[in-house]
């Protein structure tokens, strides 16, 4: 990722700073996390005697946007300052690493419970048997087959997402051709709704050829491999959307292998500081920035509006900004990228 692609033409830059206009920014301090991070919030003005216990479940530690969420978590409880938090999180991103935390956290049965669940369907059961045990849960980014139950569910509109990076992809490459996706797994619901928005908007302009996704398991280095392979057999791909950090990550590695760079264009998801370094670089053209600070402050709202009887919202849904090399200094965008500490 050290070497430098072709900027955005004008025509690029001048349709993503509309969309950049189009979407809110958010706040992005963000706590360093570690596998499992403990922060609490005693500050405030809390009119009610009684401390509510809240723990937020990182869809997986470490992660600038779980990070930068649980920043949002912290502000918002520290503002009511009746509210104590605790995170964790799973080291990986795999249902089988985040169920035993969701069940050791059940039975320390906190009044509240903001989770990004890992596995649509797998991460299920240990969420229902929260709620069953009178927890309040609320859904934060990633969600379930079946919500039934949640507080919530608060997150990016993920189907429009994918457009958004279909839409950069277009003005960097009008002339069309093949266009690739990396994906993390089929499973988890965030990046699945990326996926379909983008293939949804790429088979509807007779220009581009949607060739299929590839899967990369959430590592940069299966991601740099498929992309590789996915370029030697289709040397018309012209474009890649990267569905996360780490596809983003790895497909630039798999174009620079290739010997591609300059001439496939990257947009990715997320605004990791090493994803704006990729794009001050050149290495990626575009990158989608969701607001995971405003998933935050709202996930607490949410709960305590559940624990004081006051009314919820069952879906809350959160903007993006787009974030080019045009315009990357700006306010907005400075404000939208992840940070790794509050």
């Amino acid at each position: 990722m050290k070497r430098s692609l072709m900027a955005p033409t004008a025509g690029a830059a001048v349709l993503l700073l509309a969309l950049t206009a189009a979407c809110s920014s958010s706040s992005t301090s963000s706590p360093a996390s570690g596998g499992t991070t403990t922060g609490t919030s005693t500050a405030g003005g809390s009119t009610s005697g009684k401390t509510y216990k809240m723990t937020f479940i990182q869809g997986v530690a470490g992660d600038g946007f779980y990070v930068t969420m649980g920043c949002g978590i912290k502000a918002q409880a520290a503002k009511h300052g009746n509210v104590t938090v605790n995170i964790q999180g799973p080291t990986q991103f795999d249902a089988t690493l985040q169920n035993p935390i969701i069940e050791s956290v059940t039975a320390a049965h906190p009044d509240a419970i903001l989770i990004a669940p890992n596995d649509v369907s797998a991460s299920r059961p240990p969420i229902a048997a929260a709620m069953s045990a009178g927890i309040k849960v609320v859904l934060v980014d990633t969600t379930l087959s079946d919500p039934s139950g949640a507080v919530s569910q608060i997150s990016s509109d993920n189907v429009a997402g994918g457009g958004y990076a279909f839409r950069a992809i277009q003005q960097l490459v009008p002339g069309g051709g093949e266009v690739l996706v990396v994906n993390v797994k089929p499973g988890i619901s965030t990046t699945d709704q990326r996926q379909q928005g983008f293939e949804a908007a790429a088979k509807a302009d007779p220009k581009f050829k949607y060739v299929g996704t590839q899967y990369d398991q959430d590592s940069a280095s299966v991601a740099a491999q498929v992309t590789l392979a996915a370029l030697q057999k289709n040397p018309g791909i012209v474009g890649i959307f990267a569905a996360n950090l780490f596809s983003a990550e790895g497909a630039a590695t798999g174009v620079r292998q290739a010997g591609k760079s300059g001439k496939v264009k990257i947009v990715g998801f997320d605004a990791e500081p090493d994803e704006v370094t990729a794009l001050k670089q050149g290495t990626v053209q575009a990158l989608i920035a969701q607001h995971p600070y405003d998933i935050g402050t709202n996930a607490v709202q949410q709960a305590l509006n559940a624990l004081t009887g006051k009314p919820t919202t069952a879906k809350i849904g959160t903007k993006f900004t787009i974030i080019t090399q045009a315009n990357e200094s700006s306010p907005q965008s400075q404000a939208a990228i992840y940070k790794t500490a509050c």
